[in-house]
């Protein structure tokens, strides 16, 4: 609720990226109203490129330390390709509400993925893309039926 809260505010929110509980209790101290777990950031404080070396479990996990730190500060999970398929999509959305996400982050690129801010990237074909994005709407709506959570979705 309090990330669509600061969405619908139509203001511009700086949103620096956090990757475990420390730089989420920093970022919150320092008075920011939304931040972003970052893969890049994750996988670079574990020693490693943002290829999909992390995995899904990896990045639940500093998911939960991160929500556990915030009080108030809503946080965006990148959920990078989903780790898969639509169906893996959903099943990383959900797993992103149950430990505290406000919100999930899928990509549209071919796996293994590459950094968001390299210039060597593929997509995947459109009906792959809508697929992911309909399941992870499919898991936000379920989400909110039986944990009363509601992720937003950004794609």
């Amino acid at each position: 609720a309090r990330l669509r809260e600061v969405l619908a505010s139509n203001r511009l929110s700086v949103m620096p990226c956090v990757y475990d509980g420390l730089t989420a209790r920093l970022v919150e101290a320092a008075g920011f109203n939304v931040t972003f777990m970052s893969g890049f950031a994750v996988s670079a404080s574990r020693g490693f490129a943002d290829v999909q070396l992390i995995s899904y479990g990896e990045m639940v996990d500093s998911a939960r330390t991160v929500a556990s730190a915030l009080r108030e500060t809503p946080c965006i999970a990148d959920g990078d390709t989903g780790y898969g398929n639509a169906v893996n999509a959903k099943r990383t959305v959900r797993g992103y509400a149950q430990v505290g996400m406000s919100g999930v982050m899928i990509e549209d690129q071919v796996a293994p993925k590459r950094c968001g801010h390299t210039r060597v990237k593929e997509v995947v074909e459109f009906e792959t893309a809508v697929a992911r994005v309909r399941a992870a709407c499919d898991a936000r709506d379920e989400c909110e039926r039986e944990l009363g959570a509601s992720p937003v979705v950004v794609a």
